[in-house]
């Protein structure tokens, strides 16, 4: 079982190109704190990052840097330049038609990729959450990811057919080679972050049973046999590395799983209970409230009649 995979998989981790931005001269760009993760991808030129209480960033051609959700910041041509706002006109129409979003003068000497990564907000598993600050990569650090930027800039500079679909696929690979970075950055151990938990191979075992067998009645003692280790060093572990206990873990997976079947399936409670562990429709339901605040029932019937709403247009 590969845990990551399977976590980005389940957490609905995607990313999608937002813009492609061309500027040139003096120009300056605020972008306010949305849910999703942000990644930007220097193709040509220079782009300053400017974080509230960070000293601004030089980011080159051939590097990218992700920032964590929620992160508001400003992109620009130097490291003094007074950004303005976003034109949401403007935006909205380059990502209706595909075309670029220019800034400043031309001729463009800078241009960069803005890419976003969003997370499915059923899912509680806290995969882009674990980033926590700007993380900025460069095409002299990492050739995998040099080479990655290289094969999006070429396809976006000659669409043809499937151009979508390569992209989006490109774009998710970005998320990955991050994440490896990532990891090869923090070989420490970080209380509360899910990402640093890959870092310990007790957890990380422990985890590849759950997430690979979901349906099993995992206890903290199962699980510690099955790791070979003792329950008492299962548990120190996971505090450690996750700041809740195996046991609290299995359930915040089981609920995850049933959360996103319940919205995108037509599958009977009775079933989804057993594929995720529970013995009982009785038990699921009773754990499913105290996870998700009602009854798995109600919970499926809000997420549609939210969907319907949203895709009617009515509030």
């Amino acid at each position: 079982m590969d845990v990551l995979t399977e976590a980005i998989r389940v957490s609905g981790a995607r990313g999608a190109l937002g813009v492609v931005l061309k500027a040139g001269g003096t120009w300056g760009l605020w972008l306010d704190a949305s849910p999703g993760a942000a990644l930007h991808v220097v193709s040509r030129g220079t782009m300053w990052l400017h974080v509230p209480g960070g000293k601004p960033l030089e980011v080159r051609a051939g590097d990218a840097v992700l920032l964590p959700p929620g992160t508001a910041h400003g992109i620009a041509g130097g490291s003094g330049t007074t950004m303005g706002p976003c034109d949401r006109k403007a935006t909205a129409r380059a990502l209706t038609d595909g075309s670029a979003l220019h800034l400043g003068s031309t001729p463009a000497q800078t241009e960069v990729l803005v890419l976003r990564y969003e997370q499915d907000p059923e899912v509680s598993t806290p995969v882009l959450t674990s980033l926590v600050r700007p993380m900025h990569v460069t095409s002299r650090e990492n050739a995998q990811l040099r080479k990655t930027v290289e094969l999006l800039t070429a396809e976006l500079a000659q669409p043809q057919a499937g151009t979508t679909a390569a992209v989006n696929s490109i774009v998710d690979l970005l998320l990955i080679q991050f994440v490896r970075v990532w990891l090869a950055r923090h070989p420490e151990k970080q209380s509360g972050s899910w990402l640093a938990a890959m870092r310990d191979p007790v957890v990380r075992d422990a985890l590849a049973c759950v997430h690979g067998r979901p349906e099993h009645p995992w206890t903290t003692e199962s699980l510690a046999a099955t790791t070979a280790v003792s329950r008492t060093t299962l548990s120190r572990h996971f505090r450690s590395a996750l700041g809740q206990t195996p046991g609290a873990y299995v359930t915040q997976w089981r609920m995850d799983l049933a959360s996103v079947r319940l919205r995108d399936t037509d599958e009977p409670v009775e079933s989804i209970s057993g594929a995720v562990g529970y013995a009982s429709p009785h038990a699921f339901s009773r754990a499913f409230r105290r996870a998700r605040g009602m009854p798995p029932g109600e919970y499926r019937s809000r997420l549609r009649k939210r969907s319907r709403q949203m895709i009617t247009g009515n509030t």
